[in-house]
């Protein structure tokens, strides 16, 4: 049976987001009806707007960071029922890609996709929905591998974070390029992505976890989410003030740097921050034109004699069948903050204002009330 509901649409490149009527059809085999109750609202998802939709057919319902309630389960959808509580994953193993086959399912680049079930009720166009899942919704349709059951007790508002912002930066330190106990740990950028970041090295527990930015407001929430040290990088270079402040007499610089801009420069840095042997990952979504220069022969900080290795880290490298429940335990357990991730709670019409406070203020999550 088909729903109706509101969604936050891209009509046309360069136009703002605007909320319309939309019709959602029912699931068809292995997939799930999905009544929404909070969506974190993404840079990612600006960033598809600032692309003019990123290659997506127009019209696009935004929002990938979602959790709600199954309302209508497809044909052969065995452990999910009307009523359970879920978490949307955008990153559901495929089963057929080449990662997948060789049961490296962490690595999976090609992800369950559902048919296209959201339409404008205007004129019954078909909708895209951004990173297949389209949250900005009061409803939405996925596979339904990709809804992930949460426990009874966890609270959807915050358990909507864990499906991209919170799970990308923890999971960068604990899947992608896991900290060891007693490591030096560098965070570059301290948004939602970057403090996730900080909380995954605290409980990987990291000897030193150093947080970088420009804005001191988000320092000083690197501080509250478990950073040891900071850096201004408006005040200090940021490359020196790190090895500075990890130097023990044998080699300055971090075991592990994470970049979490999407800014080129900040990987170069990132490199330049390594001990011997140590990786930087990049998270931040860089665009089609971005390139970085590393450089190879400095022996101090050069990739060749500081033997340096680069990791790429998309959405945490996540198992989300395992992940999304062990955010959710961590939080219960009160060992994840979620609660204080959550700047500010809004409705879908506030979508082009959160996107204005998300490039301008200071704003972890925006966190859209379904």
């Amino acid at each position: 049976m088909s729903a109706e509901g509101r969604a936050c649409i891209l009509e046309e490149p360069g136009a703002p987001a605007v909320v319309r009527d939309v019709t959602i059809e029912a699931p068809g085999p292995s997939e799930v009806l999905i009544k929404l109750v909070a969506s974190g609202v993404c840079h990612t998802d600006l960033t598809v707007k600032m692309l003019k939709g990123n290659g997506m057919a127009f019209p696009i319902v935004l929002g990938h960071e979602g959790a709600g309630i199954i309302e209508q389960v497809g044909e052969g959808v065995k452990d999910l029922a009307p009523g359970d509580p879920v978490v949307i994953a955008y990153r559901a193993p495929c089963e057929q890609c080449p990662a997948c086959r060789r049961g490296d399912p962490r690595h999976c680049y090609m992800a369950l996709r559902p048919g296209q079930r959201i339409r404008r009720k205007s004129d019954g166009a078909l909708c895209s929905q951004v990173l297949r899942c389209g949250t900005f919704s009061t409803h939405t349709v996925v596979h339904a591998k990709a809804a992930i059951k949460m426990p009874k007790e966890m609270p959807l508002d915050k358990a909507c974070l864990i499906a991209c912002g919170v799970i990308t930066g923890v999971g960068a330190a604990m899947n992608t390029a896991p900290v060891f106990q007693g490591a030096r740990v560098a965070v570059i950028g301290c948004g939602g992505v970057g403090l996730s970041v900080i909380q995954g090295a605290k409980l990987q527990h990291a000897r030193q976890i150093i947080a970088v930015d420009i804005n001191p407001v988000k320092l000083q929430w690197a501080k509250d989410f478990g950073a040891t040290h900071t850096v201004n990088a408006k005040e200090v270079d940021p490359v020196a003030e790190v090895r500075k402040l990890t130097e023990d007499g044998w080699d300055g610089g971090v075991e592990f740097a994470y970049e979490a801009t999407g800014i080129p420069k900040c990987t170069e840095q990132a490199v330049q921050m390594l001990s011997y042997g140590g990786t930087a990952t990049t998270i931040g979504f860089p665009a089609s034109t971005d390139s970085v220069n590393l450089n190879l022969g400095d022996m101090a900080t050069g990739v060749y004699w500081n033997k340096a290795g680069l990791a790429v880290c998309h959405c945490g490298d996540a198992l989300p069948s395992h992940d999304f429940p062990l955010m959710a335990q961590l939080y219960l357990e009160g060992k994840l903050k979620l609660d204080e991730m959550v700047t500010r709670k809004i409705t879908l019409d506030d979508v082009e204002d959160a996107f204005h406070e998300m490039e301008t203020g200071n704003v972890i999550r925006s966190v859209i009330m379904l």
